[in-house]
This record gives structure tokens, C-alpha cells and sequence, in this order.
């Protein structure tokens, strides 16, 4: 399919699909802590998905930056942060893990999907952008088969 790209396919289909090639091809770099770690201040337990969580966190991390010219480790922390529980008090804004996320975006630029911006933060590299729109292209002929059937 010529011409599709990220923004064509919806989201959480596209991470789902990303993750799992992520996952088969075996090249991300996973730390050690994946099991314990809590993803945010504001959350009580650790994921429960075991190691999948940080192969979906990373493909979500690509198709964010893919969406926008370049973004930095404190936007991710903003943007997968959350309300804190305060009791009583009124919720408020908790930032996420930068630890997750930098570990995330460096494994991304060990694989060559993403490079660092001269403006600061990271880019998406050609090659990235390529095996996106690649994978996005055949999530969208998958979800057509299947409405198809």
C-alpha cells in the first residue's frame, strides 16, 4: 500500500503491532528492573504484563515522536505521568519515570529508529520512519482483511 503512513492507522492498533515486532525480533535492549519498577509516582503497582509492557511503552515512544519533529525525556515524563492520589485532597499532575523512559529511548537508538536532534531531544531517523510507515502499512491491510471477513 503506497502512501500510508503512522497517522493513517489508529493507535492502539499500531502500538499493539509494533510491540509484537518489536518483541519477535529481539534486538530491544530490556533492563533488568522491568518486573519491580513502577512506571509513574502516581501509580501503586507495577505493570502486570510482565516484560510486554516496556516493548508497548517503547513502541508508544516511537509513534509519539514520529508524530511531532523531536521531543525530549522530560516531555515523556509529562506525558506519561498522571493524577496522584492525595486522599482527601484534590488530585494533581504526578510526572512518569524518567528512568523508563530514557531506558526506552536509548534502546530505540541502538536499534536505529530513533537519533538525537541538534535542537536537543530525538528525532525519527530515516530508517525508523520507514519501518514504521512499513508496519503501519500492513496493520492497515490486516484491520481491511478483516472487515472484510
Amino acid at each position: 500500500m503506497p502512501g500510508v503512513s503512522v497517522r493513517d492507522v489508529p493507535a492502539q492498533d499500531f502500538i499493539n503491532a509494533y510491540a509484537l515486532f518489536l518483541q519477535r525480533q529481539g534486538k530491544l535492549e530490556v533492563p533488568e528492573y522491568v518486573e519491580l519498577v513502577k512506571t509513574s509516582v502516581s501509580n501503586e503497582m507495577p505493570p502486570q504484563e510482565a516484560e510486554l509492557w516496556f516493548y508497548k511503552r517503547s513502541a508508544s515512544i516511537a509513534r509519539h515522536i514520529y508524530l511531532r519533529k523531536q521531543v525530549g525525556v522530560g516531555k515523556l515524563k509529562k506525558l506519561y505521568g498522571g493524577a496522584i492520589n492525595r486522599g482527601c485532597r484534590p488530585g494533581k499532575h504526578a510526572n512518569g519515570s524518567g528512568s523508563v523512559n530514557r531506558k526506552s529511548v536509548q534502546a530505540l537508538e541502538k536499534l536505529g529508529v530513533l537519533e538525537i536532534s541538534p535542537k536537543g531531544g530525538r528525532k525519527i531517523s530515516e530508517n525508523g520512519q520507514r519501518d514504521l510507515d512499513r508496519i503501519a502499512a500492513q496493520t492497515l491491510e490486516d484491520a481491511e482483511e478483516e472487515d472484510d471477513e
